[in-house]
């Protein structure tokens, strides 16, 4: 057996370009189509519309133009403008930028000279020029490399810097974009840097009162007290409490959405307890004060540490190099700014303890219950013949594939058998229905416990406490197309919603899609997902295709199953828009039947025509003619 030779030869040196295509999730996370909202092609967005608000931070232009359409993103500020003669220089070479030793940019979003050069690097087409006192200078890229250097050109332009570009689909493969993921974005820009416009396609997109905005348009319902909106230098802190269960945080750092929070989020939910402990003068158990708060939390860091380059979660433990604990500075902070709003308030006071108190009380009813089921889980965690789990987990934060973790809930030991068979043991796990769950809309929290179903559910996700340990990424509810899987559909969507909203908000709940047709002949098989993609795919493969309609799960092969929850999976994410009320909806759709709903179904009734009777009936319409024009 030779051995392996280990000479110069093997010792590459790769270009920044084929570094960042080569390993493209150390500077944009998971690449992913666009289904979730931390996919790669919204980084891309992000990291360039990021430097247009540096611009405005530093006092240099007051709107950002933003257009999405058909895969193309375009980005117009109006700053100062790249000095022109490092257009192409600050898109093209790493750990190239104007921040590094300014004070001004000490607080700023993007630092590390690599975002642009990501996106350059990983786009089809990446266009940039930029404006300065009457001159522009243009270059276009394709991959990284430069494929025009445009000379300068006098332009009666304003100043500023513009940006296009077609991420590549060699390696974000069938991607769109979702735009209610990019309007959240834009919004959260918005409400951090308060007089800043974003125009997206068109739309004006601005904020007055910063994250007290946030937390008015976020919210579900009313608040029970007006929000608490407090600031000083480096923090700005908005909360009150609502009527949904669990707590919803939304926390940034120098304007980056830590959407999986970090040490300030951790830091803000220890000191809010502690300061209103001492307010009351009552130990107070630390969930009863946090249930229902709906909080955001916005920090300033002199060069902050985060988990990843993707910024998603912050890991300083102080405020500055050398200075303060990030602890001690926001527990500083509430201690003084809090105490003195309820101390100045004390209606707003009175009804927070009242919260507080109820929140007890509800827990203590729950605890003997709890128990029980938690002692029930336990049993069924060792033989529970419902869920088939994988072996990774996203609580294994030392498993790269802990972000593709999925949990399929299904339909009946049919449709999970498919599912069961095609699927990955490693990273995908089942969980299968007895039949149509309970409607819970109205209920109160004890049902989970109570129903075993539920509360097999939550142990399988370990959602009890908190969202901190939960072990997949992705809940996906896999039902079949019709009338039955659709209303098993919107039972489980109104537990998580009642419950859990958090799994829905964080962006943690999807919906599978699969094909109701296969069309095939004798050399290609072609599976639609709707009714146009099966018209089209009859006039492709021409006279008389084999079609097969799947009514369930259950129908489709497990071989042919593993296309469908493999490389080329179609999920639909489950997301709330600005203006939606969970409770508004659900009251809607799973309340009792109400006139409104009896009175949108009578309106909407529509016939639909049997088209693959009428497909059928064409097919040998035509196959008569081809007859009586050879018999002619």
């Amino acid at each position: 057996m030779a051995e392996n030779q280990y000479t110069e030869d093997n010792i590459r040196s790769l270009d920044w370009k084929e570094h960042i295509r080569l390993r493209p999730g150390m500077y944009i996370g998971k690449l992913g189509d666009g289904s979730s909202a931390d996919d790669g092609i919204y980084i891309l967005v992000k990291e360039i519309v990021d430097n247009s608000i540096d611009e405005f931070v530093m006092g240099n232009g007051k709107k950002v133009d933003v257009k999405v359409k058909d895969g193309k993103v375009s980005v117009r500020d109006y700053g100062r403008g790249i000095p022109l003669g490092k257009v192409i220089d600050c898109v093209s070479q790493i750990n190239t930028g104007g921040k590094y030793d300014s004070k001004a940019f000490k607080k700023s979003v993007g630092l590390n000279g690599v975002g642009t050069k990501a996106v350059n690097a990983l786009s089809e087409y990446f266009m940039v020029y930029s404006v300065r006192d009457g001159q522009k200078k243009e270059a276009v890229f394709c991959r990284g490399e430069v494929v025009e250097d445009k000379p300068l050109v006098t332009t009666d332009e304003p100043n500023g810097t513009y940006f296009e570009f077609i991420a590549d689909e060699q390696i974000f493969k069938k991607f769109s974009y979702r735009m209610p993921y990019l309007i959240k974005m834009f919004w959260n820009y918005c409400y951090l840097n308060r007089g800043l416009a974003i125009y997206f396609n068109g739309e004006k997109y601005q904020s007055k009162d910063g994250l007290k905005d946030l937390l008015e348009d976020n919210m579900d319902g009313d608040p029970l007290y007006p929000i608490i909106h407090l600031e000083d230098e480096d923090i700005e802190v908005a909360f009150t409490h609502g009527k949904t269960y669990g707590e919803d945080y939304y926390s940034f750092v120098n304007g980056q959405h830590t959407t999986q929070g970090g040490t300030h989020q951790s830091a803000f939910r220890e000191s809010i307890a502690k300061v209103i402990r001492d307010f009351y003068k009552k130990d107070y158990d630390a969930s009863d004060i946090r249930q229902s708060i709906v909080a955001a939390i916005a920090v300033k860091v002199i060069e902050p540490v985060f988990e990843s380059q993707t910024k998603t979660k912050l890991g300083s433990q102080e405020i500055e190099p050398g200075g303060k604990s990030m602890r001690a500075f926001i527990n500083d902070f509430l201690k003084d700014k809090l105490d003195n709003y309820l101390h100045r308030h004390p209606d707003v006071a009175d009804t927070l303890e009242k919260k507080i108190k109820q929140s007890e009380r509800e827990r203590k009813e729950l605890s003997g219950i709890r128990k029980l089921a938690r002692d029930r889980a336990k049993k069924s965690s060792l033989h529970n013949k419902k869920l088939r789990d994988c072996r990774t987990h996203l609580t294994d934060l030392k498993d790269d594939k802990r972000e593709n973790s999925t949990l399929f809930i299904t339909e009946g030991d049919s449709a999970s058998g498919s599912i069961t068979k095609s699927r990955d043991v490693n990273t995908q796990a089942v969980f299968s229905l007895r039949g149509k769950p309970l409607n819970c809309y109205g209920l109160t929290k004890k049902i989970v416990y109570e129903n075993e179903e539920f509360n097999l559910i939550q142990a399988a996700l370990d959602i009890e406490d908190d969202m901190d340990n939960l072990r997949y990424n992705k809940i996906v509810i896999a039902t079949d197309a019709d009338v039955d899987g659709m209303h098993i559909r919107m039972l489980l969507l109104t537990f998580f919603l009642q419950f859990f909203p958090d799994l829905v908000k964080r962006n943690h709940v999807y919906v599978l899609q699969t094909p109701l047709f296969r069309v095939r002949n004798k050399k290609k098989t072609i599976y639609c997902y709707s009714e146009d993609e099966r018209i089209n795919a009859i006039a492709e493969l021409g006279k008389n295709p084999e079609i097969t309609r799947f009514k369930g799960l259950g129908e489709i092969s497990p071989d042919e199953f593993k296309h469908f929850i493999g490389a080329d999976i179609r999920l639909e994410p489950v997301f709330l828009t600005k203006d939606a009320s969970i409770e508004t909806i659900l009251s809607y759709f799973m309340g009792k039947n109400t006139p409104e709903r009896q009175d949108f179904i009578i309106e909407n009734l529509r016939v639909v025509k049997d088209t693959e009777a009428i497909a059928k009936a064409t097919t040998e319409d035509e196959s008569e003619e081809e007859q009586i024009e050879k018999a002619s």
